[in-house]
């Protein structure tokens, strides 16, 4: 059975861490757009996995802050219904998610969330549940906690690296691949629960546009991703950003604030594109929606293997020129500035693999 803790790891520090010429500005007025915080949540009160579980007196510290803040819990399919027919998303909002399905959400997680009230969703990994590995709840707990009303999705069968093309494969034989796991585990969970799953999450966040476009052709309603930020009304359904809530640093009270009151930076054209790079990128750039929103000095480029970079702003646009050759498998692209009306952290994030 596979481990996470390299790549949490590797997850972790990486977060911490063409001519626009003739593109219009636009701006709009009113910077308090409602927005939605997406948690993602994997292992509780298992310190034998530091790397990707959270204490149980700080996720019960984290779920009372949402109370006595008066964040309004919803669940992901509203969140999803509310972008599907534009319709306006809830102010001081949150989505709970946990991936996997291990023992102790039943155990440990699912008390705490009941006290509370809370809606929250599961994405199983299919293949653990159906062959029964030690760790993970069984599908009579499953069915248990659907019948109280929890939500389960998809979280494919083989929980395999879907954005890293096997050797050998040509773009047909890839997809093949993609489509197969996820055709599985949709039966699977369709046999087991009776409901076919409307949403899937992308194993260890990890995914090119070959990935989304064979969950589009699923039939997913919403394919949701491990990279940071808040989703808005000009969020993309089939590429909605989660806040990781695990390890030592990042499950403390103090981060589940800041995250929480990140705001999301709507942007469009982003390049290099989420198709699977071929050579190497010259340039990093995305078009922001709204430009005028934002201090120039705050806006800054992430990637990777380069760091935190300051770019060139021009026509409602930023530019990050590169020269160096990127060697990773994954790099991830991050955009952020600060609004100028109220001082938010704004932030945006993409994903670039190689084949």
């Amino acid at each position: 059975m596979f481990k996470y803790t390299i790549v949490l790891f590797l997850v972790l520090v990486d977060l911490l861490s063409a001519d626009f010429s003739g593109w219009a500005s636009t701006s709009v007025v009113n910077s308090s757009f409602p927005e939605v915080t997406v948690f993602i949540y994997h292992r509780f009160g298992e310190s034998k996995y530091p790397s990707t579980s959270v204490a149980m007196d700080r996720f019960k510290e984290q779920m009372a802050y949402l109370m006595a803040n008066n964040y309004q819990v919803i669940s992901l399919a509203e969140m999803v219904k509310r972008l599907q027919k534009q319709e306006p998303l809830p102010a001081r909002a949150a989505v709970i998610t946990i991936d996997d399905g291990y023992k102790s959400v039943y155990h440990e997680a699912w008390p705490v969330l009941k006290s509370f009230g809370f809606p929250f969703t599961v994405f199983v990994y299919v293949k653990a549940v159906d062959s029964g590995y030690s760790d993970f709840m069984t599908w009579d707990q499953i069915k248990e906690m659907k019948t109280a009303g929890v939500d389960f999705q998809d979280h494919g069968y083989s929980h395999k690296r879907l954005g890293n093309i096997q050797d050998g494969m040509d773009e047909s034989q890839y997809r093949a691949w993609i489509s197969a796991d996820l055709v599985k585990s949709s039966r699977i969970m369709m046999e087991r629960l009776g409901d076919r799953p409307e949403f899937f999450a992308i194993p260890y966040g990890e995914y090119n546009q070959v990935v989304i476009d064979e969950a589009k052709a699923m039939g997913y309603s919403a394919v949701l991703s491990q990279d940071p930020g808040s989703v808005s009304d000009n969020t993309d359904l089939f590429l909605i950003p989660r806040e990781p809530i695990l390890g030592e640093d990042w499950s403390t009270i103090n981060h589940f604030e800041t995250v929480l009151k990140r705001v999301d930076l709507p942007i469009a054209d982003k390049k290099p594109t989420l198709a699977p790079l071929t050579i190497n990128p010259e340039m990093f750039s995305a078009r922001l929606l709204f430009p005028d929103l934002y201090q120039e000095n705050s806006l800054m480029i992430y990637v990777s293997e380069l760091g935190w970079q300051r770019p060139r702003f021009d026509h409602g646009a930023i530019f990050l020129e590169n020269a160096r050759p990127l060697t990773r498998k994954m790099n991830r692209i991050i955009v952020q500035g600060r609004e100028k009306e109220t001082g938010r952290l704004a932030i945006s994030s993409w994903m670039v693999m190689k084949p």
